[in-house]
């Protein structure tokens, strides 16, 4: 059986913003944190088309970012110092989360880790993330420029397993397919012991171009030949370069087994149009309350 863990941010929760004000002095950073309500039809996809998950855990900061109608008797609600260290927290750097994610309590050791952007549309198999034991499946690609945080970030985490491996250091990295992310909890920990000094001092309250991000636990289990390669059957949309139309057309006749709607810059007005059209969609879609609801 296969976990799932999900990440979640309420960015207009009052309590969240007083912390994000008293511990940083970065603006927030509103594509990153905004919520566009969608987190239901998650759960209501994963019930639905995901039929091997054991458990989902849902990781949040505090009490307050909790969503009400969120039924905790079949989600388990993991807060941040539940499983990263005190010295590290609070935290409004997904990076630092992510670093941690083997060490949530109770978590079986497969598992996917979910952004709250990626939707599962059509019926999967535990066997399209873990093709057999000890092995994940997920796609990779080669890069060389280092052109915005993001990718230096990318190829910190990729030099680092490089060390870890006692591979030679190159000026190209890898980076896995953007979707659910396979993991094995035993990797996890096995990589975190070798580069734990590494790892910690590279944590940080905001993001920083000095990171490390979650690929370094699918690095390691790709250079380690653990990998199988062929892509998660996914379809990708940014909300600024996609239409209402394509994104309900979409949702309406999903040809892919997952979708991620990433939130990028755009104007309130659009925000407030876009969200009203996917949830509009996500709900003929998913009508029925999933048993994460309350």
């Amino acid at each position: 059986m296969t976990d799932i863990v999900i990440t979640y941010v309420n960015g207009l929760d009052s309590e969240w913003l007083a912390d994000y004000a008293k511990y940083t002095d970065i603006p927030v950073m509103t594509k990153r944190f905004r919520d566009w309500g969608t987190l239901p039809y998650l759960l209501r996809g994963i019930e639905k088309n995901m039929p091997f998950v054991r458990k989902v855990f849902l990781v949040v900061s505090q009490p307050s970012q909790v969503p009400e109608w969120l039924n905790k008797d079949t989600v388990q609600v993991v807060y941040h110092k539940d499983f990263i260290p005190e010295e590290f927290l609070p935290t409004f750097n997904s990076n630092t989360i992510e670093s941690f994610l083997h060490c949530i309590p109770g978590l079986g050791d497969r598992f996917l880790y979910f952004n709250d952007d990626m939707f599962p549309m059509l019926p999967s198999e535990e066997r399209d993330f873990f093709p057999e034991e000890g092995r994940i499946r997920i796609g990779f690609s080669s890069h060389l420029l280092k052109s915005n945080m993001y990718r230096k970030i990318c190829a910190n985490s990729d030099a680092l397993v490089r060390r870890a491996l006692e591979m030679p250091a190159s000026a190209m990295f890898v980076r896995p397919q953007h979707i659910c992310s396979p993991m094995l909890k035993s990797a996890n920990q096995s990589l975190f012991t070798k580069m734990e000094r590494e790892i910690r001092q590279a944590v940080s309250r905001t993001r920083l171009d000095s990171n490390y991000t979650q690929y370094i636990y699918l690095d390691y289990l790709f250079y380690s030949g653990k990998v199988d390669t062929r892509r998660i059957s996914n379809k990708h949309f940014s909300v600024a370069a996609t239409t209402e139309n394509k994104l309900r057309s979409f949702i309406a006749n999903p040809n892919r087994n997952f979708c991620c709607i990433n939130d990028v810059h755009i104007s309130d007005a659009h925000f407030v149009s876009m969200r009203a059209s996917i949830l509009d969609s996500f709900e003929k879609c998913f009508p029925r309350k999933s048993k994460y609801e309350l």
